[in-house]
């Protein structure tokens, strides 16, 4: 029996997301007004305080692709045991695999969409379990995806 990878590009996530997910979509959403994807230059970082440390902000790349980490939230840099900043998704990548890593990025990228990562990865080490990730598209001429933000939010491993 095979297991499918807990992936979304339909908006069905919304209806069963942790609320701080849902809030960060809604975010998003709400500054693209009638454009596909919001402009980087639509995101105000002192709209979401709270939501800082768990943000990743990645650079994409044509001719050749390329994914970069242009931002990582201190959260997410202690979840992951180092700051990938500054380097390449193929080089820092952090997941169930590669290749599903990959696969979310090129979806994100090739379908301009939103996509929701239900694979609950946990930290032996800490009393934190992944609650979900989402990666919103942005795109400063309105059609090609050129930054993806990424929020993960935690809980409590006991909770």
């Amino acid at each position: 029996m095979s297991r499918r990878y807990p992936r979304w590009t339909t908006l069905e996530f919304l209806d069963f997301c942790h609320p701080r997910i849902r809030e960060i979509y809604n975010y998003w959403n709400g500054r693209r007004g009638d454009r596909l994807m919001p402009r980087r230059a639509d995101i105000d970082p002192m709209d979401l305080p709270s939501f800082l440390p768990g943000i990743v902000m990645v650079d994409v790349g044509y001719e050749p692709y390329s994914l970069t980490y242009r931002l990582v939230g201190t959260r997410e840099a202690e979840a992951r045991g180092h700051n990938p900043t500054g380097k390449s998704v193929f080089d820092g990548w952090d997941g169930r695999s590669l290749d599903d890593v990959l696969e979310n990025y090129r979806l994100v990228v090739e379908k301009k969409c939103v996509l929701y990562d239900a694979d609950r990865t946990m930290d032996p080490e800490r009393d934190w379990l992944e609650a979900g990730t989402v990666f919103l598209p942005l795109s400063d001429d309105g059609e090609t995806v050129n930054k993806i933000l990424i929020y993960t939010e935690y809980k409590d491993r006991q909770g």
